[in-house]
């Protein structure tokens, strides 16, 4: 899988983030908001990671009043599409969900796109929850910037997240329901495929 995105290593050989503190003591539920282009197949990805309990697709970024597909697919919203984690972190953490993301969940060197999909909706953002994901994701990229990791710079951003928004219901778990959608098949399955592949023991047993 050389040259899977803009990689210069094998995503099997991504780095660990160095700085991924652990959450305290007693928490077992924790979320993260991710977006990457299309979330369909965002949240195909993480639906088979172990640790992780729920994904939902919505959106992230806008106002509530026009958190909806056809607005925001008009790109004249600031909401992106993404996706919610749900995930216990005694099972894995938050840095480990951002390995799989900037590795095979899409590409983080693209601005305002991922492949043919073009405009601000599909930009590649974290939306932190709390000062330790900031942190944590802006170390990750600097430790990955500086170990040369991309061809290209990371076009990433770090963005508060002020509220999620559910997407339709048409939109949740959507490739695997279509498995055979022409998107899903030459989208959403390569980085499914690129996931089993490289980090085949971080997923589910029943994946």
């Amino acid at each position: 899988m050389a040259g899977f995105w803009a990689l210069r290593i094998e995503p099997a050989d991504m780095p660990d983030p160095k700085y991924d503190p652990a959450q305290a003591e007693g928490v077992i539920t924790a979320r993260a908001v991710l977006a990457g282009g299309c979330f369909w197949c965002t949240e195909a990805v993480f639906k088979e990671l172990d640790g992780v309990s729920a994904v939902r697709s919505g959106y992230a970024g806008g106002t509530r009043e026009t958190a909806n597909y056809d607005a925001v697919c008009s790109g004249s919203t600031d909401h992106a599409e993404a996706i919610e984690v749900t995930y216990d972190p005694r099972k894995t953490s938050f840095g480990q969900l951002l390995k799989i993301f900037l590795s095979v969940a899409h590409d983080p060197t693209q601005m305002n796109r991922q492949g043919n999909d073009r405009g601000r909706q599909y930009r590649s953002a974290v939306f932190y929850a709390d000062d330790n994901q900031r942190e944590v994701t802006k170390r990750y990229i600097a430790q990955l910037e500086a170990a040369k990791v991309y061809s290209a710079p990371v076009k990433t951003t770090l963005e508060p997240l002020n509220e999620f928004f559910v997407a339709e219901a048409y939109h949740q778990d959507f490739a695997a329901r279509n498995p055979r959608q022409g998107y899903v098949m030459a989208v959403a399955r390569p980085k499914v495929e690129a996931l089993r592949e490289s980090f085949g023991a971080k997923l589910k047993r029943s994946a």
